[in-house]
């Protein structure tokens, strides 16, 4: 309907307009700007991949997924595990961690409140235990909207711990990866979370428990160089961005461009680093799929 508008009011305005040619281009302007009006705000988004307008209310029942050409668009920590989980079967763990200001950096604490206010949560990641198509998984995901799922000592903590239980409680784990990397803000302790998130991993594995990794866009730095590459199993949305560093920052430092598409999922999987690329509509049943080969596995005495 937009677009029979669109046309309309440019007919109307070829049509009718003997005016000179700047006045045309002004009324042209002019009318472009009416047409927009006449959208209320918050009601349609444009596709950064295939330029497609979309209404919200359609996108979002689509799980914010491009119904022309399929890009999928970020979207929050708890709105992946209402995608994922059982109803009514998330038990969120260690919601009360938070970070503070160890180096004392200037303005962290007032960005650190601008996240919380802009995400909903305290904290850039959402931990816990829930079932998946009935299959019980420890559960972590990475929240883009808390300071772009930067890991802190907050973060790093709250996944070292789920793992931990998960190690108790002898499920799998799967962790959903978003993020820009390391957080600046806390220096070399936000580093060390490489480690200890990947120690904690690391005691998985020795316990021949599951470790199923996705990674969504965006996924770089000390994220992809510690628990996001550490997966037994590897999965991807498509076209998601993973790497350690991103294309702007390698041209300014090497002076090189990347090859077109290069740190894009498919990029990565004929590369060798990921296993599966799997659209967001797919994702719970590939898992529990996943987790179920995995179960009947341990079953019949095999391990990770």
């Amino acid at each position: 309907m937009f677009k029979d508008i669109f046309r309309k009011t440019k007919y109307v305005t070829i049509q009718s307009a003997p005016a000179p040619k700047r006045r045309a281009v002004d009324s042209d302007h002019e009318e472009s700007k009416t047409i927009k009006k006449e959208l209320p705000d918050g009601l349609w988004v444009k596709c950064p991949k295939c330029g497609g307008v979309l209404f919200i209310k359609d996108l979002e029942e689509n799980a914010r997924v491009c119904t022309n050409c399929k890009y999928h668009f970020r979207i929050s920590a708890r709105a992946r595990l209402s995608l994922l989980a059982d109803e009514n079967s998330f038990e969120e763990w260690d919601s009360e961690i938070l970070s503070f200001n160890p180096l004392e950096f200037p303005e962290y604490e007032e960005k650190l409140l601008e996240a919380q206010e802009k995400s909903g949560m305290i904290e850039g990641v959402l931990t816990g235990r829930a079932l998946i198509e009935g299959i019980p998984a420890v559960l972590a995901f990475n929240e883009a909207n808390f300071m772009m799922g930067s890991m802190g000592s907050a973060v790093g903590e709250k996944i070292t711990r789920a793992v931990e239980r998960a190690i108790d409680l002898r499920l799998p784990v799967i962790i959903f990866s978003t993020s820009g990397g390391a957080r600046m803000q806390e220096g070399i302790l936000s580093l060390y979370q490489m480690a200890k998130t990947s120690a904690a991993l690391g005691r998985l594995a020795a316990n021949h428990l599951l470790y199923i990794s996705v990674l969504t866009d965006p996924t770089f730095g000390g994220i992809t160089a510690s628990y996001a590459s550490l997966g037994d199993i590897l999965v991807a949305e498509p076209n998601a961005l993973i790497g350690f560093t991103g294309p702007r920052v390698i041209k300014q430092t090497m002076r090189q461009e990347l090859p077109a598409g290069a740190q894009t999922s498919e990029f990565n999987q004929i590369h060798g680093l990921i296993d599966l690329i799997v659209g967001r509509a797919e994702m719970r049943s590939t898992l529990a799929r996943l987790l179920r080969y995995h179960q009947e596995g341990v079953q019949h005495g095999a391990t990770v």
